[in-house]
């Protein structure tokens, strides 16, 4: 196992430090609650936590606003607890991912507001600005992704500003050398500071094209969602070779970027050793649902028919990455549902489909990503009235279907599924108060399932989901069946067969079978290779060969007595 990496035998967990401990009372998460579960994280088999931003922000999209690449905002805490929670980490062998936002930054950036401040600024062309149309309209009619156009008017300078997410995030001049330069420099900043990686957020939308023209309305409002009019312009390798270079060479680290748009066909030119980064998250397993790009209210919801899709994207992603490259396997992050609500119908199991995603999770070939109360099988939350969201994208999300003649109740069911609040309330740690996020008013409302679905109690039930994903950590990370997880090869099984996901993993003369049941009637099958067999893991007692019950998985490993 020497040939792999360090970051590719670990699982990496993601926190979202607003949502995570609050040590103060102030209701937000902070830089210290993430060192003083550094321990619990430990239990999972984590060996790096991918942080979101924690820099000075105006928290208008939740600190993907950025104000200042380079420092650490009050409200989470001071840079000192930032260097201590790096020096705590690496005493655990836990090491620090960054998030960069390197598409645009806060419009309270002393970048944009000098920038803002004329056409002869120092930093005026370090954003992207055009004149109006003739009639005085913006310059095109693309949507941002939060909703409405994605232009603003700039009274000072007398021109538009394009902003692919909110008004106040202002995308960056990536043509402008000085701009590249000043982000390779923060990246540098936080590498000194003993970072183990980067998460890139958002990178797909950094090159623009030459010209910027009007694309064919995709929605009653006239405009067209500007994802498809800017999302992988060619040239934008470019750029990401040269941050590569800059930046990630020569460093014991990982990288790994968002890039939604990107077909697993492509991914030999972003990942791996000719590629601009490690590893890649595509999103062809999370969109199933999204026939027009990110439009809530076109959106399909759950089908039973997106199982043989979700089978068949992770297969060609798993064998895009076979030879070059690594997958990092995910399936819930700050932007999306909770996976249990995602995949299954309303009426599952949760309990039972917790455990099913994670025994895909921990079983695929790749790095696990696991992002926080995932753990716990969390669900979505699904709260009144639109007021009760914080998310500004949910907000966009619901006037637009409005907009599209949907009543105020259709949009708010369409605002629960996908709100990226569902994945942002409060971590749960115990049976208390606040679930023991905060002795505070928490900053968004605690899921109201908090005292069965919590650590403290999940952490004393053997048949946990917790208790669940240890035990996978155990057998990917050690025992016999480590070398296969971590290093065997990918093979789809039962590929025809509608409601079982099922797929072998082989290293050596060792053989590791995954098969998850996602439906909710018993479901059997045939599997010669699965004789002589012996089950490593089941989600309910009493497993039996040839078939699977509702929303059942099961893990075997088989030994040949050769090498294959």
């Amino acid at each position: 196992m020497n040939k792999l990496k360090w970051w590719q035998k670990t699982n990496v967990y993601q926190v979202y430090p607003k949502s995570f401990l609050d040590t103060t009372g102030s209701g937000t998460g902070d830089i210290k609650g993430i060192t003083a579960k550094l321990d619990y994280l430990k239990t999972l088999g984590v060996g790096a936590i991918w942080l979101t931003p924690v820099y000075p922000s105006p928290m208008v999209d939740n600190g993907y606003d950025i104000a200042d690449f380079t420092a650490i905002d009050p409200s989470y805490g001071t840079m000192a607890d930032m260097e201590e929670l790096i020096a705590e980490g690496k005493k655990r062998n836990i090491r620090m991912v960054m998030d960069l936002v390197y598409n645009h930054s806060s419009d309270k950036h002393p970048w944009f507001i000098d920038s803002a401040s004329s056409r002869d600024s120092e930093h005026a062309d370090w954003y992207i600005w055009r004149d109006a149309k003739p009639d005085g309209s913006a310059p095109t009619n693309w949507r941002s992704i939060f909703g409405g156009s994605a232009w603003t008017w700039c009274e000072a300078r007398q021109q538009y500003y394009l902003h692919t997410f909110a008004a106040a995030q202002p995308d960056l001049n990536w043509e402008n050398p000085a701009v590249r330069r000043a982000l390779y420099d923060a990246a540098n900043f936080w590498l000194d500071k003993g970072v183990g990686g980067f998460r890139i957020d958002a990178i797909v939308y950094i090159k623009k094209p030459e010209a910027f023209v009007d694309g064919e309305p995709d929605s009653d409002d006239g405009m067209v969602n500007i994802h498809s009019m800017i999302a992988n312009t060619p040239g934008i390798l470019d750029f990401l070779y040269e941050f590569k270079e800059q930046v990630f060479a020569g460093h014991d680290i990982f990288t790994v970027a968002e890039a939604n748009g990107v077909e697993p066909h492509e991914l030999d030119k972003w990942v791996g050793e000719k590629g601009a980064f490690d590893m890649l998250f595509e999103f062809s397993h999370m969109n199933l649902e999204f026939p027009d790009g990110e439009l809530w209210s076109h959106a399909t919801g759950y089908t039973p028919e997106i199982i043989p899709e979700l089978k068949k994207v992770l297969s060609a992603s798993q064998h895009a990455t076979a030879d070059n490259g690594w997958y990092p396997a995910f399936f819930e992050n700050h932007d999306q549902m909770r996976c249990v609500e995602h995949y299954f119908p309303a009426e599952a199991d949760k309990k039972l489909a917790a455990k099913a995603m994670a025994a895909v999770l921990m079983t695929l070939r790749g790095t696990p990503f696991i992002y926080q109360g995932q753990e716990l099988g969390l669900g979505n939350t699904a709260w009144e009235n639109i007021e009760a969201y914080n998310d500004i994208s949910s907000h966009g999300q619901y006037e637009l279907a409005l907009a599209e003649g949907k009543s105020p109740a259709e949009a708010m069911t369409i605002v629960h599924r996908y709100s990226r609040d569902n994945a942002r309330t409060p971590m749960q740690w115990t049976r208390g108060k606040n679930a023991g996020f905060s002795a505070g008013v928490p900053w968004l409302s605690v899921h109201e399932d908090y005292a069965c679905q919590c650590v403290e109690s999940e952490a004393l039930a053997e048949d946990s989901v917790l208790s669940w994903y240890r035990q996978l950590s155990a057998l990917r990370q050690s025992g016999e069946a480590a070398s296969v997880l971590q290093q065997g090869d990918y093979m789809e099984l039962l590929a025809d067969n509608p409601a079982i996901m099922a797929f072998r993993r082989r290293f050596g003369c060792r053989m590791v079978y995954t098969l998850v049941n996602f439906s909710g009637q018993r479901q059997n099958y045939e599997l010669p290779e699965l004789e002589e067999a012996r089950l490593l893991s089941g989600s309910i007692p009493g497993s039996q060969q040839g078939s699977l019950r509702p929303y059942e998985a099961v893990i075997y490993i088989k030994e040949t007595g050769e090498r294959l």
